[in-house]
């Protein structure tokens, strides 16, 4: 079984490039606080690198 990963934001993109924002909306990150599921994958990891100063992440 595939490992999964708890990706929970935990600062606001509002002062960050559009890129990085638009990096949180494709997590599937709407709010402050909210926690999305993924699938750990090289894709998945290369876009909480990007975005890590704004995430908490903790595997599942």
């Amino acid at each position: 079984m595939a490992k999964t990963l708890k990706i929970t934001l935990v600062k606001s993109p509002i002062g960050c490039q559009p890129k990085q924002r638009k990096t949180v909306e494709a997590l599937g990150l709407r709010k402050l606080h909210h926690t999305v599921e993924l699938v750990d994958s090289p894709a998945t990891r290369g876009a909480i690198k990007k975005v890590s100063h704004l995430l908490k992440v903790e595997e599942v």
